[in-house]
């Protein structure tokens, strides 16, 4: 694993689905939230969601990525809403958990979508998810 300027982490222009992964496993109950508040700001109301969504999908079909979406997806459902799904995941379990596992979705499918992708349906992707994370925000990056 790489470090980050204070000795920990990922370097701080890391995008990558590992990282992603890392984040949600320590997000606290408050940024469950906020990535909620990020869907409802940035999700579907975005009128772009669906159709980024499908590009994304799109992509990592005809880039042969389709096994690592599958391997991504098992792992975020593990987090979030199997029976071993992280606590802050449990205690968020409805409406607010269902919207942020949204979010992390497809910040998920833009990531593994990657370079196949343009910077705006890229950016539709991740934004929700970026109000918790801000690593994966492409405007301030």
């Amino acid at each position: 694993m790489g470090m980050d300027v204070d000795g920990y982490g990922f370097p701080s222009g890391e995008r990558t689905i590992g990282r992603l992964i890392s984040d949600i496993r320590t997000l606290s109950q408050l940024g469950v939230e906020r990535v909620a508040e990020g869907w409802d700001r940035h999700g579907p109301v975005s009128g772009r969601w669906h159709e980024a969504e499908q590009a994304a999908l799109h992509a990592i079909e005809e880039g042969r990525r389709g096994e690592m979406w599958d391997e991504v997806r098992r792992q975020l459902f593990g987090l979030t809403e199997s029976g071993q799904a992280l606590i802050v995941w449990q205690s968020e379990h409805g409406e607010v958990g269902h919207k942020a596992e949204r979010a992390a979705y497809g910040a998920a499918l833009a990531l593994l979508a990657g370079d196949l992708l343009d910077r705006e349906t890229a950016a539709v992707l991740t934004r929700p998810m970026g109000e918790a994370l801000p690593w994966l925000n492409l405007e301030s990056g």
